[in-house]
């Protein structure tokens, strides 16, 4: 077998691959050790004598786990986390989705004359102000004041 390793080296070349990556048929080794030039070694690739192996990669599998763990919430602790608390969920995302939360609201009780517009446009400007945590805060503010109106 030591003396292929011409044949291999030339047929890794012609391949484009490395020496490891290089398969000889072991029932033709004879046919492999009167191949001498690169024409020879074309053919046996061509006749599948001679062949590449697959490159060999990195299985998926333990990380493809590990992010359905994650989707349930596991794996998520102190020890696996680079950033701050900001950098993972940062403040400004935080208000956005809270603030159009309760302009969309707002809006849509303006549209169907729940609110009328001075009472709209003061919760807006509450809103905007951060007068209102969590969006529940904003709809009993919004029945409070209904019942006020009703009242007078």
């Amino acid at each position: 077998m030591t003396g292929l390793s011409n044949q291999k080296r030339i047929a890794a070349e012609v391949l484009n691959v490395g020496l490891s990556r290089v398969w000889l048929d072991p029932d033709k080794i004879t046919d492999v050790a009167n191949a001498i030039t690169r024409e020879d070694i074309r053919g046996l690739i061509n006749e599948g004598t001679v062949k590449a192996r697959q490159a060999q990669g990195i299985s998926r599998g333990r990380a493809r786990g590990n992010d359905i763990k994650r989707k349930k919430g596991h794996r998520t602790g102190q020890g696996n986390r680079k950033g701050g608390k900001n950098a993972r969920s940062p403040k400004k995302h935080l208000w956005m989705r809270k603030i159009r939360a309760q302009r969309r609201t707002l809006r849509e009780l303006r549209d169907d004359n729940t609110l009328d517009r001075t009472t709209y446009r003061r919760m807006y400007r509450k809103a905007k102000g951060g007068e209102y945590r969590t969006l529940s805060v904003l709809n009993s503010q919004i029945e409070i004041s209904i019942a006020a109106r009703r009242q007078e």
